[in-house]
């Protein structure tokens, strides 16, 4: 059995963020400045694909509103207890939701898809189901605590990377321009 360990080349998987043994390529993964079409414009599509997303959460949310007043108008207000599940619901949507999209093949909402963007790791490697809930928790946190004021900070770094997307080493790029870029890079 050989002892012995691979040293980080960005194909190995030991990209971590904080692996210092990394290459410096897959350390830098995307940048700004040699790669602006990247990041073009990437702010007001994230704001649309929130909105898109927030309708496709609140669908079943209000699916569920309306089955359990109904059941409550037939079962004379017994039905009515069940109005308690429906925030334990609504917040395991979004996490599923979230991870699920995020950390699919696809690294995307359905409202990220629409508007041509994608979540990848500092690294460029696509995310996981456990960082894509991590990331809307985050991001409804700092929007709670520190107001939505807390997303200007996209408008003055090159990524146009927020607050809780610099704590997780995440970035948001344009998805056919990462696409054509791989394909020019390949010839």
């Amino acid at each position: 059995m050989s002892n012995t360990r691979n040293t980080g080349d960005a194909t190995s998987g030991a990209t971590w963020r904080n692996n210092p043994s990394a290459s410096a390529s897959a350390q830098q993964a995307y940048d700004p400045w040699l790669q602006p079409e990247l990041f073009r414009g990437v702010l007001t599509k994230r704001f649309f694909a929130f909105l898109i997303d927030l309708v496709i959460l609140s669908i079943p949310i209000i699916l569920a509103v309306i089955f359990v007043t109904l059941f409550g108008i037939v079962t004379l207000g017994l039905g009515w207890f069940l109005f308690w599940l429906i925030s334990p619901f609504s917040v395991i949507w979004a996490l599923l939701y979230y991870g699920m999209s995020l950390g699919g093949p696809n690294g995307a909402t359905v409202g990220m898809r629409m508007m041509d963007i994608e979540m990848r790791t500092w690294t460029g490697e696509r995310p996981y189901f456990i960082l894509g809930a991590v990331h809307a928790v985050l991001y409804w946190v700092s929007v709670s605590f520190l107001t939505p004021l807390v997303l200007l900070v996209g408008l003055f770094n090159g990524r146009r990377r927020l607050l809780h997307d610099i704590v997780l080493g995440t970035v948001f790029i344009n998805s056919s321009v990462q696409a054509s870029a791989v394909q020019t890079t390949r010839v």
